[in-house]
């Protein structure tokens, strides 16, 4: 003790010539990197995120003991007697190794590497050897010995791009930290001196080879008997799989997930800050969209549509929880995520805002009289006569038979009846962002919009007109349970029953008997199709109580997909293959009548 109290003082002493070493009181707000994890509705893990620390914090309560005493026995046994510095355990270090013709045990005390992999470089020089005693004799003074094993703990580095013992025991182990037996504790810890050289998943032989010396070490401690030594050196060992590259389960999700999360609270705090995500995706439901899209696409392709691109995005309209999200034919040739990023026109599509706009007026019913008769209005410095796709005029009908048969005349008279500016201000109502220019041609499509904004603006049709914001996340949490994000569904009635109710009964119509019937699913269903008419844009959006879905066709470069090429003949058989197995299970139920309600 003399010895170590001397060699102390003229530490001490030699602290004056170091000024400019950082201070270790910052730790008392230190927070170390964390990964953060990204889980489906149901809690399944989607992805992790991190930059060069892959690193989950956890309390010293929270790790094995075993693992701890492994630690301790083969990297600084006299932890818990010295001050941050041990020089008689320098000197026995010495003795052992040269006894041993190896290493097989470390002279720096813990809380000297601590404050090496803190605050000091790794070159081997005098003074860096003795700022590093500075330091974790300054250490000493303000942290507690189970503070200062804790952040140990946390920060070494393990191998594989793993720090801190959780994510260390789960890459190995497949297990948490906590749940580690002494066989395995010791492997672990021996790995500190030469983490990727002795790594199990690298050389399985000299892992046991260093967990027989870890073992060792800890019966010349009397911290384990011969019996438990000998006993875990023979346990059979399972290891687990190296998971700091893993890819993402599905990547356009979790793209779309961080790029929300970064927007919200930061590049850093996405990479480092320990995010839990419970996102609003179901992955099975997610499963069951790819697969869609990736048959459906050959199914068009062997049908000679000269297409290159889809995407499908799937609303809950009770919640407005986006559920499954498609961005394109292949993630790794194209991580642009179409449902969410392109801007395209949805033709048709677009007219049951139109149609809404009608009904919430209180002057038209489905039965209601419009006339599909040539008809030109003024257009800046010249006119704008609309023509249907067939070319041909219906003369009167039914409001109902003009959307069912998706007739373009009527729906640009009912635009300018009910005022361009009402269906761009409905528009937003529904939650649509993107531009809209208040042009004659507007109820035909003429905007683009996202296959995002066009499932999530049926959804509230679906829902009866009950709405809450879309989201891609339900909850995020930090590590420690704290709720950072809340998006639990606040629905509010934002369009009005009576004429929603009607809307819905006419969009029934449309895949019943309409332009949608390849759309059928044997199941009260909505929707509508949607051609753009140079044919460079073909939709399919439709919805169940239960589910809302808009599946897109297209080009990348806006070229045509084909002459002929229809939402109703191409896209609807698409969206009632997805709709049949994602709704498999899933209980019948009808859409509310608007006899229900009162008439505006």
């Amino acid at each position: 003790m003399l010895s170590s109290s001397v060699v102390a003082g003229g530490l001490v002493g030699l602290a004056v010539s170091f000024r400019n070493l950082p201070d270790v009181r910052v730790l008392r707000n230190y927070i170390p990197a964390e990964t953060s994890y990204i889980y489906d509705i149901n809690g399944t893990l989607l992805d992790s995120i991190h930059d060069e620390f892959n690193r989950d914090v956890v309390t010293l309560n929270e790790i094995s003991p075993d693992l701890k005493r492994a630690v301790l026995a083969i990297e600084d046994s006299h932890f818990y007697s010295h001050h941050g510095i041990n020089p008689t355990s320098i000197g026995r270090a010495l003795l052992s190794n040269l006894e041993e013709g190896r290493t097989v045990e470390g002279g720096s005390t813990l809380t000297m590497q601590l404050v090496k992999n803190l605050f000091l470089t790794p070159e081997r020089a005098i003074s860096r050897k003795v700022a590093e005693a500075v330091l974790a004799l300054r250490l000493e003074q303000i942290f507690t010995k189970d503070q200062i094993l804790e952040m140990y703990l946390n920060q070494v580095y393990w191998g594989h791009n793993n720090y801190g013992v959780e994510t260390a025991a789960q890459s190995l182990f497949n297990k948490s930290a906590s749940e580690l037996n002494l066989a395995e504790s010791a492997m672990m810890a021996g790995l500190i001196q030469a983490p990727e050289e002795l790594s199990p998943f690298v050389d399985y032989r000299r892992a046991k080879q260093r967990q027989a010396v870890v073992l060792e070490r800890m019966r010349v401690l009397n911290w384990i008997t011969a019996e438990e030594a000998a006993a875990a050196r023979q346990q059979p060992i399972r290891l687990g799989s190296i998971q700091s590259f893993d890819v993402s389960q599905s990547p356009y999700l979790t793209d779309a997930v961080v790029q929300e999360l970064t927007e919200r609270f930061g590049r850093e705090a996405v990479l480092k800050g320990g995010m839990r995500v419970q996102t609003t995706f179901d992955l099975n439901l997610q499963q069951i969209a790819e697969e869609t899209v990736r048959d459906g696409f050959q199914t068009l392709q062997g049908r000679g549509l000269s297409a290159d691109q889809m995407a499908l995005v799937a609303v809950d309209p009770r919640t407005h929880f986006v559920k499954a999200m498609v961005g394109g034919i292949d993630y790794q040739t194209s991580q642009y995520n179409r449902a969410i990023q392109a801007l395209r026109q949805p033709g048709s599509a677009f007219k049951p805002f139109v149609y809404y706009a009608a009904f919430a007026s209180g002057e038209y019913t489905p039965d209601s009289t419009v006339q599909d008769t040539p008809v030109t209005y003024p257009d800046g410095y010249e006119t704008y006569s609309p023509q249907n796709y067939d070319g041909s005029f219906g003369g009167p009908m039914s409001v109902r038979a003009a959307l069912e048969r998706s007739r373009n005349v009527p729906a640009v008279k009912l635009g300018q009846e009910v005022g361009i500016n009402r269906v761009i201000e409905i528009s937003r109502i529904l939650g649509i962002t993107s531009p809209i220019e208040p042009v004659t041609s507007l109820p035909l499509g003429s905007v683009d919009l996202t296959p995002l904004e066009m499932a999530s603006a049926y959804a509230t049709f679906a829902s009866g007109g009950w709405q809450s914001d879309t989201t891609f996340i339900v909850q995020v949490t930090d590590s420690t349970g704290q709720v950072l994000l809340d998006n639990s569904p606040r629905p509010q009635l934002v369009l009005d029953p009576w004429a929603t109710a009607s809307l819905n009964d006419v969009l029934q119509g449309v895949i019943s008997r309409g332009t949608g019937t390849g759309a059928r699913i044997g199941r009260p269903a909505a929707g509508k199709t949607g051609t753009t008419s140079s044919e460079r844009d073909i939709w399919f959006v439709g919805y169940v109580p239960q589910l809302s879905v808009a599946v897109w066709v297209g080009n990348d470069d806006y070229s045509p997909v084909g002459r002929g090429a229809t939402g109703g003949g191409f896209v609807a058989p698409i969206w009632g293959d997805f709709m049949q197995r994602a709704l498999d299970g899933v209980p019948v139920e009808n859409f509310e009548p608007a006899s229900d309600f009162v008439r505006p």
